[in-house]
């Protein structure tokens, strides 16, 4: 899943984004509305996590462009406010949820996993596929009946393969899913980070290189 996290509180903003990386998501960060409808423009996102009241644009507008431009995007919206008015407003306006602040971080991270749900065609929360089974919400994999301890980029790699439903995924497909912005697209870690992934499954392989195009389970 890759999220956009706008908020102008650096401290705050750059804690959301490490607590969202450990689990196995791939942020981005921007500090202001204007550097929001940036990478929005140019970046395919998930979730939006965005702080209402944002300097150069507000968040409201972030919001309104999203939705003018039709995008599949979720907003989950953060305010400082916990008016009710508040929320039924941000809600009026095309935010998908609502979170007042100070919040609980394993609540924001529960409400980005399910708008992340409401961005693909409805999937079980809990993926199974080729004796693999992976629950995002608890970051466990097994594989017939057997954990597998994965680093949270093969997690976010393993997620996107099963979320596919056996249609190959390119490479391009897996860096944009699964790595923020700062990658070096010509590196090689996507094949490292199937190829060790493999390893962690054991045999006998279930996920397939297609040359050329891709990789599936």
């Amino acid at each position: 899943m890759r999220v956009l996290v706008v908020e102008d509180e650096q401290l705050l903003a750059d804690a959301v984004a490490t607590g969202l990386r450990r689990e196995a998501m791939a942020v981005d960060v921007v500090y202001d509305g204007a550097a929001a409808l940036e990478r929005i423009a140019v970046n395919d996102y998930d979730v939006v996590v965005l702080d209402r009241d944002l300097p150069v644009v507000h968040g409201d507008d972030v919001c309104r462009k999203v939705i003018e431009l039709q995008l599949p995007t979720r907003i989950l919206m953060l305010t400082a406010s916990g008016d009710v008015s508040d929320r039924v407003e941000g809600l009026e306006i095309g935010a998908d949820d609502y979170l007042p602040k100070p919040f609980a971080f394993s609540e924001l991270i529960a409400r980005v996993r399910a708008l992340g749900r409401r961005t693909t065609v409805a999937l079980p929360p809990v993926l199974e596929r080729a004796g693999i089974r992976l629950d995002p919400n608890r970051r466990e994999v097994f594989r017939d009946g057997r954990e597998v301890q994965l680093a949270p980029k093969e997690f976010a790699v393993l997620e996107v393969l099963m979320r596919s439903e056996g249609a190959v995924v390119s490479a391009e497909q897996l860096l944009e899913k699964a790595w923020d912005e700062n990658t070096d697209p010509f590196t090689n870690v996507v094949r490292v980070t199937v190829m060790t992934l493999r390893r962690k499954l054991g045999e006998p392989a279930v996920i397939v290189t297609v040359p050329g195009s891709g990789y599936r389970i």
